[in-house]
Formats: C-alpha cells, structure tokens, sequence
C-alpha cells in the first residue's frame, strides 16, 4: 500500500468520526461505560468478520506490547472523554480533547523521517481556530474557571494523539489484530459499568440504533482506517484534517435536527479548507505522499 493510499484510508476515519455526535445522541439514556463496553464489542466481531471474510483471521492475533498500546489508547481515552465531560462544561471539555490533531501534528515531528513543517504547524493552528470558532457560542459559558474535567480532557487529547503517534512503531502489526484489541477494550469498560453504572436493561430501537452505528462505524471500522492512516499514511497531514471531524459532525447534526444551522458553522468550515490546503501545500508534499512505506 502506498503512503497516499494509507493517508485516503486515515480520511475515512475521520469521515466515519464524523457521526460519532450523532450516534452517541441516539444512544441515549445507555450509560456512558455500558456504551464504551457494547460499541467495542460490536466493533471487535466486525473487525475479525472482515478478516474472516479476507481470508486473514490468522493475523488477527495483536502482540502484547500492541495490546497494551491498544489499551492505552482507545480504551483510556474514552474513559477520559467521557469522564471530562461529566466533569466541565461539555463544550470545554470537547474544545480542550480537540487539541489532540494539534498534539498528531507536533508528535509527528519525533518520527523518523518526519520533518515537521511550518506548514503543518500553521494548518494544524487554524483547525484548532475553526474549533474554537465552532464551539465559541457556549465556551465558558459556565463562568467557573478551570475545573478537573478540564485536565481530564487535555489528558484524553495527549492520550489519543501520543497512542496515534506511536502507532506508527508497530507498523509491521496486522490492523486486523486491533479486532482482539477492542475486544479486550469492551472487557474493562464493562468492568467499569459494573463498578459505577446501573445497567439499562431495555433500550429503545433508536438507542441501539445509535449504539450499532457507533459500533459498526465509528469504533470497528474507523479504528482500522485510522490504524492504517497512522502506521502507513501522512501524519501530520491527518492530524490537521481531523479537524474537520467536529465540523462535519455538527452539520450532520444539523441535518438530523439535533443543531441548529449559524454562521459559526459556515466560518469554521471556511477555516477547516483552509488549514488543510496549507498543510497540504509545500515542496516534495506529493512525492512525500506517493513513496511507499516498507
């Protein structure tokens, strides 16, 4: 697989993130660890019944060291998402975890060969800008100052960007293997809900249509997008393209009727282009995209 091919599939990712808002509102009254725990299940059976199907379930077993990472890093920075947002005002929380594409893009500098560029540097700060602008309606709002949900949710964009990061060390691991991984994910979620959760017991057809999407989509099949992205692709590049994940899920939500349409949304778009065209432009980009990764 060339480099181009890996970060286009880094892309679908992002776009499969894209519903994450969505699904989860669907997803109602499921609590947040009993969501974490089902949506990793469904996620795993997917991944190794895609393997099955290609004929390589035998690369499905991950090493312990890839194992760990997986913990780390899905598993960890779940718990710390949701934990922030129950903790500080949700926008905050959800602005402060989007620095994790920022994080990508400045981690990508310790790889080897990475070379971080200015424009990388700058497209990354105007994703965090289109963020910021998306969110600025209701940004502190609350008027309390910084709260522990706060540093709860920096360390799930450390978490995530630092696991992303480091995933490109383990490029010689099968991504079908993350099918075990998120499997073993599901196990300490479930362990959490039983410790701090009451289990809802009959979900609504629109709970579990919220839970199987997010299950299917935005765990099993964009955890092996971003895999690949990550062991094969362009870093950098798809650390500042995450960006567009908040904005593209809010205009989904607004086509749901769960948001309303403003001109906050139109800017940070305008802003998402943009940075992304400057992380993207620059001498030897194309040829850097094309050469392939052993």
């Amino acid at each position: 697989m060339t480099a181009r091919t890996a970060t286009a599939t880094g892309f679908v990712a992002i776009l499969l993130w894209s519903t994450l808002a969505l699904f989860t509102a669907m997803s109602g009254r499921v609590p947040a660890f009993q969501l974490v725990g089902l949506t990793f299940v469904i996620g795993g059976v997917f991944v190794l019944a895609i393997a099955a199907a290609r004929g390589r379930l035998h690369l499905a077993r991950p090493t312990p060291a890839s194992f760990l990472l997986g913990l780390y890093g899905p598993f960890g920075d779940t718990a710390l998402y949701y934990a922030a947002v129950k903790t500080a005002p949700p926008a905050e929380a959800n602005l402060i975890h989007y620095l994790w594409p920022l994080l990508i893009v400045l981690f990508a500098a310790l790889l080897p060969g990475g070379g971080l560029k200015l424009r990388h540097l700058a497209g990354a700060l105007i994703g965090l800008a289109a963020t910021a602008v998306l969110i600025s309606g209701s940004l502190g709002s609350a008027g309390s100052g910084i709260q522990f949900g706060h540093g709860l949710a920096a360390l799930g964009a450390f978490v995530w960007a630092s696991y992303s990061v480091v995933s490109r060390r383990f490029a010689g691991v099968p991504s079908e293997s993350l099918g075990v991984t998120m499997l073993g994910c599901a196990i300490a979620a479930f362990a959490c809900h039983l410790a701090f959760e009451q289990t809802l017991w009959a979900p609504t057809p629109a709970e579990w249509g919220g839970v199987l999407g997010l299950g299917l989509g935005s765990i099993g099949l964009a955890f092996i997008c971003w895999d690949i992205g990550m062991k094969q692709g362009d870093v950098a590049l798809l650390g500042v393209a995450s960006y567009a994940a908040p904005v593209l899920s809010t205009i989904i939500l607004v086509i749901a009727g769960y948001a309303a349409a403003s001109w906050l949304l139109a800017l940070s778009c305008v802003l998402i282009v943009v940075g992304a065209l400057v992380a993207s432009f620059g001498p030897g980009a194309q040829a850097r995209s094309s050469r392939r990764v052993s």
